[in-house]
C-alpha cells in the first residue's frame, strides 16, 4: 500500500513539478541546520518578541515571533538526516534544535526574574495544557513545511506553517514557568513542545520519503522510532484531551444552571465568562452588566449553589459594568 502511494505521488510530481535532486536539497538542508551568528541572532531575536508578547499577553506580538520560526529549519534537517542515514546532518540539526532551544528557555528565565509578573495572562496559560488537537495541527503543519522544501514553488507557505504550529513560544514559557517556579506551568509548556518537535519531525519524514527523497528499507528504523516516541505522547495528549472536553461540558452546564436556574441572573446581563481550570477550586470570571452591584454574599450564595448542583467547587469572580439610565431634563 505504502509503495502505491509513493508511486501514484511521485507520478504526479513528475508531471506537474520540477524535482530536486538529493544532494542539491542535502546541501540546503545542511546549510539551514547549521548552526553559525544568523541563526543565533534569529533565536534570540524571536526568544525575545515571544517572552515579551507573552507577558504583555499580547497574540498579536507572539504571532510575530512565529513568523521569524528559525528552529522550523534545523528540525527538518535531522528529520531528512534520520532518512538518509547522513550522520552529518541529523548531528548538525540536532545540535542547532538543541543550542537554540536551551537559549530561548534561559532567555526567557532571566526575562522572566527581570519583569516579575506576579500573574500570568490567557496566553501564557494556553500554552500549558496541550491535547491531541495540538499534535495534529503540528503533523498537518509538518507535511506542509516538508512539502514547501521539496517545491520551491510553494516555499512562501513556511510562515503559515510555522504560525500555526508555534515552536518558540511554549520554549519561551517553560522558562518563565522556571521564572517563577511553577512547575506545572514548565512541564505542561514542555509537553507541547515536544508534541510540536515530533510532529513536525515525523510529518517531514513521511513527506520527504513520499516524495521519493528515501527508500522505506532505508527510512524504516528512523520512521520506527518516531512513531513510538510519537507513541507515547498520546498518553498524556489523550488525557489532556479528554479533560479539555470535561472541562467544556462542566462550563456549558455552569453558564446554564446560572442563567436559567438564579434569581440573581434574572436582573444580570451575562457577557462572557473565562475560566481558569489551573486553580483549585477552578476560577469563573463571569463579565456582567447590572443596574445594581453583585454583593459578596450573592456570590456566596451563588457558590454553594453551584456546588450543589453540580457536585464540584468554583470559585466565581465577577466583573460588573453598570448601568446607568440617562433620560433627557424636563
Amino acid at each position: 500500500m505504502l509503495n502505491n502511494i509513493r508511486h501514484r505521488f511521485k507520478t504526479f510530481r513528475s508531471k506537474q513539478f520540477h524535482r530536486l535532486e538529493i544532494q542539491q536539497l542535502q546541501a540546503e538542508l545542511l546549510t539551514e541546520s547549521t548552526l553559525d551568528l544568523s541563526y543565533l541572532i534569529l533565536i534570540v531575536g524571536s526568544c525575545a518578541i515571544a517572552t515579551f508578547g507573552l507577558l504583555s499577553n499580547s497574540a498579536a506580538v507572539i504571532i510575530g515571533a512565529m513568523i521569524v520560526a528559525p528552529l522550523m529549519l534545523p528540525i527538518r534537517g535531522l528529520a531528512f538526516g534520520a532518512l538518509q542515514g547522513n550522520i552529518i546532518l541529523f548531528r548538525k540539526g540536532l545540535i542547532a534544535l538543541t543550542v537554540g532551544t536551551v537559549l530561548a528557555v534561559l532567555m526567557a528565565w532571566g526575562l522572566g526574574i527581570l519583569v516579575r509578573l506576579p500573574n500570568y495572562g490567557s496566553e501564557i496559560l494556553a500554552r500549558s495544557r496541550p491535547n491531541l488537537l495540538d499534535l495534529g495541527i503540528a503533523v498537518a503543519a509538518g507535511g506542509i513545511s516538508g512539502y514547501a522544501k521539496v517545491e520551491p514553488k510553494i516555499s512562501g507557505s513556511l510562515a503559515g506553517t510555522a504560525i500555526a504550529v508555534a515552536l518558540m513560544p511554549p520554549i519561551c514559557v517553560v522558562g518563565l514557568g522556571l521564572s517563577q517556579a511553577n512547575w506545572s506551568l514548565s512541564i505542561g509548556a514542555s509537553l507541547l513542545y515536544l508534541t510540536n518537535l515530533l510532529g513536525i519531525a515525523l510529518s517531514c519524514m513521511l513527506t520527504f520519503l513520499l516524495a521519493g527523497y528515501a527508500s522505506f528499507k532505508r527510512a524504516r528504523k528512523p520512521l520506527i522510532l518516531a512513531l513510538a516516541l510519537t507513541g507515547i505522547l498520546l498518553i498524556p495528549l489523550g488525557v489532556s484531551f479528554a479533560r479539555l472536553i470535561r472541562q467544556a461540558e462542566l462550563q456549558t452546564s455552569l453558564e446554564r444552571a446560572l442563567l436559567n436556574r438564579t434569581v440573581t441572573f434574572q436582573r444580570l446581563e451575562l457577557l462572557r465568562t473565562e475560566t481558569n481550570w489551573l486553580a483549585n477550586p477552578p476560577q469563573v470570571r463571569l463579565n456582567v452588566r447590572a443596574k445594581a452591584p453583585v454583593t459578596p454574599r450573592q456570590v456566596q450564595l451563588l457558590e454553594e449553589f453551584i456546588e450543589r448542583e453540580m457536585g464540584q467547587r468554583f470559585t466565581l469572580i465577577f466583573q460588573v459594568g453598570q448601568v446607568e439610565e440617562v433620560r433627557r431634563s424636563d
